[in-house]
């Protein structure tokens, strides 16, 4: 526990960080705390903070920054959050316009990364596995055959398989034909537990091609029921805390590609109420050890359905990221929902 004096300083010395970037001295905190305190009392409440691990003294400076856990002490009771400007909540309602979902996902992205300069992601709500319409192979090389895959919504997905041996074009027709006869208004999931069942039966030289037919099917329907929309990846080049380590920030653009990890991170600000905080290494995850995510659950109908989240830097100007994906996730859940 902080008494109020030390509490205050700590939350000064947050403040101009996160907007100077710099190492901050007890000069600065006399002059921007409000308290009347000599530059000698200051520091004593420096090194106690310090010692607590609410921040840390940087080699080149004399001055203090917060650490992950004093920017956690800031976020959870120290930080005054500002509202968000009527005109921006304007802007953001005027993007989700309810005419298609997917769009109104992408434009949430789109907006909270916009209106924060980081990186908005949004899970969007999971989709059913689509039915199969018809299923056709094209041979691309001797051993590596384009799967395509027609649903009954009219979707075309593409994957390629990677054979053991040449398949020809009549065994190709021949495989597809029976796909589609046999398995047309299932989906993959149901087509692989019906395979397992009937690949005795079938020749035993087309077995791998049917086997990794349905695999890779039920591969591409699970990332479809999943979607995971991310925008303004670039605005963190712009971040002069992230831009100056490149192989952190190449882990941080891999984890977003790969995106499992960050999925499984948003997944679980589904379970709170409100906006998520996850700073520096509480993530569990390495590429975000210098990063914070923002993230808050939005529902259709009165059922969370997905995540709209921020990636940022630690040094964030959380009192004004926290409201824009409040605010955003509570228009989104308007405008997915019926009126």
């Amino acid at each position: 526990m902080l008494d109020p004096r030390a509490q205050t300083l700590l939350k000064t010395l947050i403040e101009r960080y996160i907007v100077e970037g710099q190492p901050v001295g007890s000069r600065t905190l006399s002059k921007y705390s409000g308290l009347e305190l000599s530059p000698a009392t200051i520091r004593n409440v420096m090194a106690d903070l310090e010692e607590m691990g609410f921040i840390a003294s940087p080699h080149t400076s004399a001055g203090r920054i917060p650490t992950p856990r004093g920017y956690r002490l800031f976020v959870d009771t120290l930080l005054t959050v500002r509202p968000l400007d009527p005109q921006h909540i304007s802007e953001i309602r005027g993007a989700l316009f309810p005419d298609v979902p997917q769009r109104v996902i992408s434009h949430a992205s789109q907006m909270v990364s916009e209106l924060t300069h980081f990186a908005g992601v949004v899970i969007a709500p999971r989709r059913q596995a689509p039915k199969i319409r018809q299923i056709e192979f094209l041979s691309l090389t001797e051993t590596r055959i384009l799967l395509i895959i027609v649903t009954a919504e009219g979707e075309v997905q593409n994957r390629i398989l990677l054979t053991q041996r040449p398949y020809t074009p009549s065994e190709l027709v021949e495989a597809a034909n029976y796909l589609t006869q046999n398995f047309a208004g299932l989906d993959f999931m149901q087509i692989r537990r019906r395979l397992q069942e009937e690949l005795q039966r079938l020749r035993g030289d087309m077995t791998e091609l049917m086997s990794a037919a349905a695999d890779a099917g039920a591969e591409a329907a699970s990332e479809a029921a999943e979607q995971y929309v991310i925008s303004g990846e670039k605005n963190l080049l712009d971040s002069a805390d992230l831009s100056t380590n490149m192989a952190r920030l190449r882990q941080l653009f891999d984890l977003f590609e790969q995106r499992t990890g960050l999925m499984q991170l948003l997944d679980l600000s589904n379970r709170a109420e409100g906006v998520h905080v996850f700073i520096g290494g509480e993530s569990g995850i390495a590429p975000l050890d210098e990063c914070s995510v923002v993230a808050a659950p939005y529902e259709v109908d009165g059922r969370v359905v997905g995540t709209i989240g921020v990636v940022g830097p630690t040094r964030m100007a959380y009192e004004r990221v926290i409201p824009i994906v409040d605010i955003t996730a509570r228009l989104l859940s308007s405008a997915l929902s019926p009126t």
